[in-house]
């Protein structure tokens, strides 16, 4: 009878952990393509934002931008009782710091950050670029008005803003414009600087860069598909654990993998209808984005876009050629393709910021027996871990047991050779911390 009435109540737990938060549901249906419409082209409307472009007038220019963007923050967090704390972020870079820094420049991102309840030095981040350009990346008066890369992901940043400080986490979260991208990922750097000075516990940066095409060069459609890209282990890596990596595994299970699986999880839970795609690398092709500098510093970050590019529409002085339209205007932008991509982002912020956070020691154990030893150092806040495992070959975690309030478990009959294991810590309502992959080994 005690043996059933066990069971009974390790099923019950283990569905209750399965279970989702309406809360998630809430936050989906609040975002709003027409507000992400207006934000767009409010920004497009300062005619160019480029990086070196005026800073003095009050409509155009990267100036005028950055300060109309910081109004927004201000008058959400006026909103929300001062919820939010909005400043502006600066770096000096003097000219031929880089082939495209041909005068000095001040590098200004815009920063509002919600504080947590519980972690208020905890935080996840979600980006969006200020910035635009032309053909020419020194052309800085031509007219450039960024509407896919990148107002909509700045303007994808201000909803999750507007929609998010409706709620209170435990975690903080960091709605961030970032500026200089186009000239080398200034705003990223001197950001991801910024945190190392501070002493920020980052959990990870969603950078959002163009989230608002769904027409591809390549003649395909589709306003469900998205990518995540994510690098497979930190750069910062040391010797010693690159050694480890070799006898046992780990090469696609880094912080910033674990970030992107993490993302592709809720978003099938929460928004089945979407398609998010996990590309195995940095990021596309020999090209860059703002959650690189966060990556260089060792925090785990990832780039969240659309699937299928138009590079007609992508750094191009607006003419027609050949009867193709070029340029980054706003007829090209789905505002409700970028709609669903911010309720992505926001989804992930507030899952991770209600969560607890992830263990940070995970050991395994087990060679050579009929089955896989995990222990792991104890979340403050945690009420029960659960232990995830895949094929070796899976992109995805695939199967897990939830093991309760514990700090080690037995997988019995797992063989520990045949497959890639990872600890998440649960929080009261269900909310998980990202996966952690064994750091350590035991005997």
């Amino acid at each position: 009878m005690k043996t059933k009435l066990l069971a009974t109540l390790l099923l019950f737990t283990c569905i209750s952990y399965a279970q989702t938060d309406t809360r998630l549901y809430d936050i989906i249906n609040s975002v709003s393509a027409d507000r992400i419409k207006s934000d767009v082209t409010t920004l497009v409307n300062f005619g160019t934002r480029h990086t070196l472009s005026d800073t003095v007038s009050r409509t155009t220019g990267i100036g005028a931008a950055r300060r109309w963007i910081k109004s927004e923050f201000d008058k959400i967090s006026s909103n929300c009782g001062n919820c939010l704390e909005v400043f502006y972020q600066k770096n000096f870079v003097k000219k031929g710091d880089n082939a495209r820094i041909v005068k000095d420049v001040e590098i200004v991102n815009v920063v509002a950050i919600q504080r947590g309840t519980k972690y208020p030095n905890r935080f996840i981040i979600m980006s969006g670029d200020i910035d635009s350009r032309v053909s020419d990346p020194n052309n800085y008066t031509s007219t450039s008005p960024g509407a896919n890369d990148n107002a909509s992901g700045m303007a994808g940043t201000i909803e999750a803003s507007r929609v998010l400080s409706k709620y209170t986490f435990e975690s903080s979260i960091i709605y961030v414009g970032l500026s200089g991208e186009e000239q080398g990922l200034y705003g990223g750097k001197g950001l991801a600087a910024h945190a190392k000075e501070s002493g920020w516990d980052i959990v990870g940066i969603l950078n959002n860069d163009m989230i608002g095409n769904i027409t591809g060069v390549d003649g395909v459609v589709s306003n469900r598909d998205f990518r995540i890209f994510s690098e497979p282990v930190p750069p910062t890596e040391t010797e010693q654990e690159r050694r480890a990596r070799r006898f046992y595994g780990g090469e696609v299970d880094g912080i910033s993998r674990q970030l992107a699986r993490y993302v592709y999880k809720t978003t099938k839970t929460y928004m089945p209808e979407m398609n998010p795609m996990l590309i195995y690398r940095l990021d596309r092709f020999g090209r860059g984005g703002h959650h690189r500098p966060f990556n260089d510093a060792g925090f785990a970050g990832i780039r969240i876009m659309e699937a299928h590019e138009n590079y007609t529409q992508q750094h191009q002085d607006i003419r027609t050629e050949n009867g193709i339209a070029y340029g980054d205007v706003l007829e090209h932008v789905d505002f409700e393709y970028a709609k669903k991509l911010t309720a992505v982002n926001a989804i992930n912020l507030a899952s991770i910021a209600w969560a607890p956070p992830s263990p940070k020691t995970v050991e395994i154990g087990g060679i050579v027996e009929p089955s896989a030893k995990l222990r792991w150092s104890k979340v403050d806040g945690a009420k029960g871990y659960k232990i995830y495992w895949r094929d070796t070959t899976s992109p995805t975690w695939d199967n897990y047991r939830y093991v309760g309030d514990v700090d080690e478990h037995t997988l019995e009959g797992i063989v520990i050779d045949n497959y890639f294991f990872g600890v998440a810590a649960i929080g009261a309502d269900g909310h998980e911390s990202p996966v952690v992959f064994p750091n350590k080994v035991f005997r």
